[in-house]
């Protein structure tokens, strides 16, 4: 979004117009095509589902109704035949009793086949007498001992007369056969009672018919009922003994004596959900009832509807690959679209960036060279504080103290303008935090100011690293103040040191032990495309004015240049968290315990000292001398070289690197290393814009200004 906003107001500044072209208004018409394409169709397939299903219900539920009117015809018919057999009977028989009906029982054997024996659904014929035994029968003469005297049926009858009774299924013993029997009591002239007519109807009559009626339809189903719910016939037959739940509503139906109707229910003997058509046989006692499964209807219906939505889907599937191919093309134009734009905004801010950088470098040459010259005076103090603490200061302990912190502080002061300059040689020292970062809170808390709570934790046993300290204090400096900036309402920032191995992490560094040193703060946070930019030099989200886009840039420089990195994390409106990763220090053995305060021991040997400062170059000839070292002074590269070439050898050749002439102190060790590989050679310097070039030499480098410990470590190793 900085970029974007910098790049429009550089098109302002320079008046160039730049056309326009809404790819955001195209692409949100092409997704509203794709959305009508897709809720379109899909509404209207839904809606075709669901009416084609209530559809084919009712189609059921009309087809089951014609059924069972089919079924309760049938079913009155056979029944008012029955009844019809029963009254011939009847008035056949008069007010015979059981004596005079066995006398004629071989007639009525005759007449009774007469009467039922051309009708596929009679079984039998028999009249019982009043104590349940066979008297006659249109199956068998002789007529056999048989006695029903205990049966329901036949109780039913006698109970119900002249109302006729409907048994439940059973095997016929005389027809041999499956059969429900309608049983009429006789009654005498005073009403007395001469015994029950039963005409026997075969269930596989019905069954075959209800076959016929539904053409072998598995899904479909026809039975005749009685009106308490048990089972005369149906087809697919059940096994026997199958009756309706007494709480289902076909059950409440029959027990309310309703005429038809239509429910819906899961069945109790075979747990499948039907629909259901029941329709009252006449008057009689019984019900038809036809029923349809559900799952056939819901298979039938969703083939159908799975067909409809492949042929609905081709054309869709077209229109949505024709709107995701223009997408495509359209995300295509845009980003070339973005590419002609910042190819133009480069161009048209190219003059001003670059006199951006003119003046950056210039101000970063003025800060480094009054650096540099700052740094020869403050060598000058250093060297002749070091001489005074070499001779005891005579009574001036306290003065030349006063004078070694100042110079301490002005130290670190041009160090600060050195590294925004982005020339400071580094001075890097062991550092143990958790003594080291509570002394920088301070400074810490006060760049972020009153209403932002700082917070330090660190757990015991912390390790050393080894780094610049005070290029670490600017590092931390830089991302309080990136904190500060971040939290204008006040916030928390917390600084957390833990011990870590790495091993194959994403930092890229090198497996092994490493502090991490993580600064949080808990405000606006940061995108994703802001964060992967956030360690580019000149890259800030700062106004105008506001930033350099130097500081984070500064942190990831003194870790690499520390053997570390930076890495950062950011959520937008959670906060930010800058790690820093440095390498953990392990103290060398033969430097442990160590005073560097104490005397220095004499070392002898020759030295050439290249200086071009006269005040610098008495001050460490002062110092060498007084480690017993002979010392030759040159002010320029060129006069060293000249020397060493006139055959002239010493112990250690110490030059500074920023000379006059036309050697530098870096092109002077190259050529000593070139010519004269066994010769000592160490630099030294207040800032140095090739100190890459040294590093690779395998040179030693003194950061003015130094301490006299390190110039006799270096003389030491030298002689």
């Amino acid at each position: 979004m900085e970029q974007v906003t910098v790049q429009r107001a550089e098109r302002v500044a320079v008046d160039v117009p730049m056309p326009s072209r809404n790819f955001a208004a195209t692409r949100r018409m092409l997704l509203i095509v794709l959305a009508v394409s897709i809720v379109f169709p899909l509404a209207c397939l839904v809606g075709y589902g669901y009416f084609d299903y209530q559809r084919r219900i009712a189609d059921a539920n009309d087809m089951i109704d014609r059924l069972a009117r089919v079924a309760e015809e049938q079913a009155v018919k056979v029944l008012d035949l029955n009844r019809q057999m029963a009254s011939r009977v009847i008035e056949l028989l008069g007010d015979s009793d059981d004596a005079q009906i066995r006398a004629r029982a071989a007639e009525l054997h005759e007449r009774l086949q007469n009467i039922g024996g051309d009708f596929p659904q009679v079984a039998s014929i028999a009249l019982l007498g009043i104590n349940g035994e066979l008297l006659a029968t249109s199956v068998a003469y002789p007529t056999p001992a048989v006695s029903i005297g205990q049966r329901d049926d036949f109780l039913a009858a006698k109970a119900m007369r002249p109302q006729p009774y409907f048994s439940m299924p059973m095997f016929g013993a005389l027809s041999k056969t499956d059969v429900f029997t309608t049983a009429i009591g006789r009654s005498g002239a005073n009403g007395q009672f001469l015994g029950v007519v039963t005409v026997a109807l075969r269930n596989e009559y019905f069954s075959r018919f209800y076959r016929e009626l539904t053409d072998g339809d598995p899904s479909l189903a026809l039975a005749l009922y009685r009106q308490d719910g048990n089972l005369l016939v149906r087809y697919p037959s059940w096994p026997s003994g199958a009756r309706l739940s007494v709480h289902s509503a076909f059950m409440s139906a029959l027990r309310d004596k309703q005429l038809f109707g239509h429910v819906r229910l899961n069945s109790s003997v075979d747990g499948v959900e039907r629909l259901l058509a029941f329709r009252r046989v006449g008057d009689y006692p019984l019900y038809v009832m036809s029923a349809y499964a559900t799952a056939s209807i819901v298979a039938a219906w969703r083939t159908h509807f799975l067909t409809i939505a492949a042929l609905t889907a081709l054309p869709c599937i077209a229109i949505w690959a024709l709107v995701l191919y223009s997408l495509r093309q359209l995300e295509a134009e845009r980003r070339a679209w973005e590419r002609w734009q910042g190819e133009v905004a480069m161009r048209l801010s190219v003059e001003a960036s670059s006199r951006q950088l003119q003046r950056m470098g210039a101000l970063g040459n003025l800060v480094a060279h009054v650096a540099h010259d700052f740094n020869n005076l403050l060598m000058v103090v250093s060297a002749n504080v070091e001489l005074a603490r070499l001779k005891h200061y005579n009574d001036l302990e306290k003065e030349m103290l006063a004078v070694e912190r100042a110079t301490a502080t002005a130290e670190a002061l041009t160090r600060r303008l050195l590294s925004v300059a982005r020339k400071q040689p580094q001075k890097q020292e062991p550092v143990e935090l958790a003594r080291w970062l509570p002394g920088a809170a301070p400074l810490i808390d006060a760049t972020l100011g009153e209403q932002i709570e700082l917070s330090l934790r660190m757990p015991e046993g912390l390790w050393q690293v080894f780094a610049d300290p005070t290029d670490l204090e600017f590092a931390i400096t830089n991302i309080a103040m990136n904190a500060r900036d971040a939290m204008p309402r006040g916030g928390h920032f917390v600084i957390r040191c833990q011990n870590n191995r790495l091993v194959g992490s994403d930092t890229l560094l090198p497996d092994g032990e490493y502090v991490l040193i993580a600064c949080s703060d808990d405000g606006e946070g940061m995108s994703d495309a802001v964060a992967r930019r956030a360690f580019e030099p000149l890259f800030t989200t700062k106004l105008r004015g506001s930033g350099t886009g130097l500081g984070l840039a500064q942190v990831l420089a003194m870790c690499e240049q520390a053997g570390g990195t930076a890495k950062i994390d950011s959520v937008p409106g959670s906060g930010t968290t800058v790690r820093i990763f440095l390498p953990r220090y392990r103290e060398r053995a033969a430097l442990a315990g160590a005073d560097a305060r104490e005397p220095l021991p004499t070392t002898a040997g020759a030295v050439l000292l290249v200086e071009d400062n006269e005040e610098v170059a008495a001050g460490v000839t002062a110092v060498l001398e007084t480690f017993g070292c002979e010392v030759r002074h040159e002010p320029t590269a060129d006069q060293a070289l000249d020397v060493l070439s006139a055959g002239e050898r010493f112990e250690l050749v110490l030059s500074d690197i920023q000379m006059p002439g036309r050697l530098n102190g870096i092109d002077l060790a190259e050529k000593v290393r070139s010519a004269w590989p066994s010769q000592k050679i160490a630099l030294m310097t207040g800032y140095a814009d090739e100190l890459d070039r040294a590093r690779r030499l395998g040179i030693a480098i003194l950061a003015k200004p130094f301490n006299i410990d390190e110039l006799h470590a270096l003389v030491a190793c030298g002689s």
